[in-house]
């Protein structure tokens, strides 16, 4: 069942009956917590960064014959919809039955799911591993001013609030964001929509997000992927990934990016700028992962 989908079609046809809605949700309700026991809970999450290709890697994932699709790609549970609670979630997943058969390959089938914002969301970390202990997490990270200036645009796009310039939009993002990611710790129940859209710079400091996210699982559950490695040998990164969630090998016939769209350069000064500023930041994880991205250029 597609889950978040059929909730939103729902939602839509019943806008103009607040009682109708409440109703039908209520009994939607009931349902999962009927039905959520059948089914699966994911084998693996991408879970973040933003605009670095967890589109396309999920794209690429869900074409082997051993992974099932989930609901949708991005499914929001442990940020956004967490108080739907475990069935609700396990509703976006296949049923035990069709997630047990094997294949002409003999591989057990496996799922998940890519929501980007966990890698950032504060207790996102924590409820993973209260639900999902053996979990594998992947990481995709990108050079972080690409994934800065990526998300601006996006959102300079289709957001009907970012009118400012890239350089006024990150001179403005402290006041922007101001007490946000502390609004989200003190109540969990708090989504921060304006941490979700315009945490350009905020969300490109991934030594902070995960430290995180080690504190509550081992770094052998992890898969870190460069970015700009996906684009230049998808291939290459998509093999080295299904041998992660131990997986058959399997060769797409095409690795096109999902979500590829052009915009203007970036002004130079701005650009040497952030490169600065991202030194010590880039310092930080490549110490923590025994990594050297090579971005400080």
């Amino acid at each position: 069942m597609r889950n978040i989908k059929s909730e939103k079609i729902i939602k839509q046809k019943l806008s103009n009956n607040k009682y109708a809605f409440n109703s039908t949700r209520s009994i939607y309700k009931i349902y999962c917590n009927i039905f959520g026991k059948f089914h699966s809970l994911p084998d693996f999450l991408i879970i973040g960064a933003k605009k670095s290709g967890t589109t396309s890697l999920y794209r690429y994932l869900s074409m082997h014959p051993n992974v099932q699709s989930s609901a949708t790609k991005e499914i929001g549970f442990f940020d956004r919809y967490f108080e739907k609670g475990e069935n609700w979630y396990r509703m976006n997943f296949p049923s035990k039955g069709n997630q047990n058969e094997e294949n002409s390959d003999r591989f057990k089938k496996i799922t998940g799911e890519a929501t980007p914002t966990y890698i950032y969301h504060p207790h996102a970390p924590k409820r993973v591993s209260k639900l999902l202990k053996n979990i594998k997490l992947i990481v995709i990270l990108r050079n972080p001013i690409d994934r800065a200036y990526s998300q601006y645009n996006m959102e300079a796009n289709n957001h009907p609030n970012e009118k400012l310039t890239f350089e006024e939009a990150i001179e403005q993002e402290p006041e922007r964001l101001e007490g946000e990611f502390e609004k989200m710790k003190n109540d969990e129940n708090y989504f921060s929509n304006n941490y979700h859209t315009f945490s350009y710079i905020t969300s490109s400091i991934y030594a902070d997000q995960l430290e995180r996210w080690f504190k509550y699982f081992p770094r052998e559950q992890f898969l870190i992927i460069n970015g700009d490695e996906l684009k230049k040998d998808s291939n290459g990164i998509y093999k080295k990934t299904l041998n992660f969630l131990k997986l058959s090998e399997y060769k797409l016939e095409k690795y096109e990016a999902v979500g590829k769209r052009k915009y203007p350069s970036m002004k130079p000064e701005t650009r040497e700028n952030l490169v600065e500023f991202f030194k010590p930041h880039n310092k930080r994880l490549y110490e923590l992962l025994g990594i050297d991205f090579g971005w400080d250029k």
